[in-house]
């Protein structure tokens, strides 16, 4: 605890972006919610960001566009004027994120620890988090309640999904399963390329899952890369008819929709990007495809039993040395690298899965 910090009123939270990070935060305020249930939060959010949030329980959202430039912060400063905030939790340490802090009035303004303040984001806050060894990014973002003297306890996420948005999903999913088979989904796509595994791969897995029994459902957002995706793993799968056939929702929900999606369905596999964590939200077992960040740091965080990574190979062979040996959080580089997962291994990762938690359905 800061000093002789009490129970703040009014509590600003920024964390802008993006949906995986944005998801852990989401663990750290109900945390605080649950033990400091008269506080006020604000939370400053980007738009795409606050979408997905839209309708959470006991939060204000103040939403930050950062493609307008300058006129942002303008607009940031005016929607906060005349506010006053006990406590600012700067939680991202971009400049962009550190310069919008500034049109935030609090007392106090915690950052992250000195290891960890990047991009000269101690220098935009007057107390700290406690250093960590080798947290997850959901730890790290708990170390700031912590700060608070809030307790830490173990995630629990209670998403804003309405009931509309769920009926939608459910019958979305229903209508294109017949036989009541239980439902995988296939998120291929993260917002690099590079991390994205192959086309191959991923009609493999399909393929396989359709063997066990399941049916499977390719989501993803609109761009033109996902769509392209989920064609060729579609081309390529063997089974592309009749009740078998893939369900392709890429480009056609919502974040929301594809977060009850996600909620409907009996297991994930995804690379290091947002629906992996959306998932975890709520409660849907993950497989993570992982190769240049460690899923230590980043992987979904309830299920790193499920993981599948390249990641301690790569790291191995570009630096002569091994993670434990290099600083936490050392990105591998190469476009390359998620070639290395085998699709034996996804298959056995699946399979692993499918035995802890519904060997009872198959």
């Amino acid at each position: 605890m800061l000093g002789q910090l009490s129970v703040p009123k009014n509590l600003c939270l920024l964390r802008l972006s993006a949906i995986g990070d944005v998801c852990h935060a989401v663990a750290m305020v109900q945390n605080i919610q649950r033990q400091w249930p008269e506080s006020k939060i604000t939370w400053v959010i980007g738009k795409i960001e606050a979408s997905l949030l839209q309708g959470m329980e006991g939060v204000e959202f103040v939403i930050f566009d950062k493609r307008a430039g300058l006129q942002g912060y303008r607009d940031l400063r005016a929607k906060l004027k005349g506010r006053k905030f006990d406590v600012l939790l700067h939680m991202q340490v971009a400049l962009r994120a550190s310069l919008a802090s500034l049109c935030i009035p609090a007392k106090v303004k915690i950052g992250f620890d000195n290891q960890r303040a990047k991009e000269a984001q101690w220098l935009f806050t007057n107390e700290k988090i406690a250093a960590q060894a080798e947290p997850h990014v959901l730890d790290g973002f708990m170390g700031f309640a912590e700060a608070l003297g809030v307790e830490a306890s173990a995630p629990i996420w209670r998403m804003p999904i309405t009931d509309e948005e769920q009926l939608w999903a459910n019958e979305k999913l229903n209508d294109n399963n017949k036989a009541d088979k239980p439902i995988a989904i296939i998120c291929p796509a993260a917002s690099k390329a590079e991390r994205n595994w192959h086309a191959e791969g991923y009609s493999q897995a399909a393929k396989h899952l359709n063997a066990r029994g399941f049916k499977v459902v390719i989501c993803g957002g609109p761009t033109t890369m996902e769509k392209l995706l989920a064609e060729a793993i579609i081309s390529r799968s063997e089974f592309s008819t009749g009740e078998n056939e893939i369900l392709n929702l890429v480009g056609q929900t919502s974040l929301k929709q594809l977060l009850a999606v996600l909620k409907a369905a009996h297991l994930v596999i995804a690379p290091d990007t947002g629906p992996a964590h959306m998932a975890v939200t709520v409660g849907t077992p993950v497989v993570g495809l992982y190769a240049h960040s460690n899923p230590k740091r980043t992987g979904p965080y309830l299920y790193p039993q499920y993981v599948v990574s390249a990641y301690e190979a790569a790291i191995q062979l570009q630096y002569g040395k091994s993670v434990k040996q290099l600083p936490w959080g050392v990105r591998a580089k190469g476009k390359d690298l998620m070639m290395q997962i085998s699709i034996a291994q996804v298959n056995q990762t699946i399979d692993r899965l499918i035995a802890d938690n519904y060997a009872e359905l198959l």
